[in-house]
């Protein structure tokens, strides 16, 4: 759910949040032994900038995310569901009946008290994961492996799934949250269920100051600048477009629309590439 504020400042008239739905019960902190410090600035390699318009933000702690959920066949407790500043979906904390806990990407419809697993034969329910060899066709999963065994790194954004289309012989095809239709092996895993907080999409920050906490800076575009020296579309091509077929980055490679796809070999994989509309 969306909340909108009363203008008190110009910085709430615009301004919209996301109502979440965690409840946390008697817990303000996260689980210690799951959280780690967040030391290095972000966008730098050895001190240099690497990745433009980055800077720390507010300080956070990172939580330890389990996306491999190998821990198979032992039935686990949703103890809380929290916030993570570090993603955007909720994150749910699993307490296992070994004593181990891990914090799991929390789906929509996951609540406290319910019972969790992860394993070949368990139950098709929302937070449970299985082999998508063992999911049924037209199911929403989230969190999916590349490779068996290497944790889920594909649809993992607040609101996104994934759809499971076909079986075919050792693979599964599967479309993206992108629209691309790509073939996985039937032995890796997946979550089933939409992750949480699909409405953060249409969230309104209000105001530059709380991009600032985020660890954005402010960005200056190309055409904006004074001297060609300072970017490719610079000078007079303000008023009379950027003189240049495609457009350039500051440091004259060609962008907006340029293939960045660098392993060729995975192309056998794909089914529906999510350029062809």
């Amino acid at each position: 759910m969306i909340k909108s504020y009363k203008p008190v400042t110009p910085g709430m008239r615009s301004k919209k949040t996301l109502v979440r739905n965690t409840t946390t019960g008697n817990v303000s902190r996260p689980e210690k032994s799951l959280t780690r410090t967040l030391k290095s600035a972000p966008g730098r390699s050895n001190g240099r900038i690497s990745i433009r318009h980055r800077e720390g933000g507010n300080k956070k702690f990172y939580r330890v995310i389990d996306f491999a959920r190998n821990k198979r066949d032992i039935p686990a407790k949703v103890a809380t569901i929290e916030y993570d500043p570090n993603r955007g979906p909720s994150i749910a904390l699993l307490h296992y009946t070994d004593g181990e806990k891990r914090y799991i990407l929390a789906p929509e419809g996951l609540e406290v008290g319910m019972s969790l697993m992860s394993g070949d034969a368990v139950e098709l329910k929302v937070g449970n994961a299985l082999p998508l060899s063992k999911i049924p066709l037209g199911t929403a999963i989230h969190n999916i492996e590349l490779n068996p065994g290497q944790g889920g790194t594909m649809a993992r954004g607040a609101g996104n799934s994934a759809m499971m289309l076909a079986k075919e012989g050792a693979y599964v095809n599967i479309k993206l949250p992108s629209g691309e239709v790509k073939k996985f092996l039937g032995t890796c895993y997946a979550t089933v269920g939409v992750l949480s907080n699909m409405d953060l999409r249409n969230t309104r920050l209000g105001k530059a100051g709380i991009q600032r906490h985020l660890g954005n800076r402010p960005h200056v575009r190309g055409v904006a600048m004074a001297n060609p020296s300072d970017h490719p579309h610079a000078g007079s091509y303000r008023d009379n477009g950027i003189g240049m077929p495609a457009p350039k980055s500051p440091w004259g490679w060609t962008t907006r629309g340029r293939k960045t796809r660098h392993r060729k070999n995975t192309n056998v994989y794909l089914v529906k590439d999510r350029r062809i509309k």
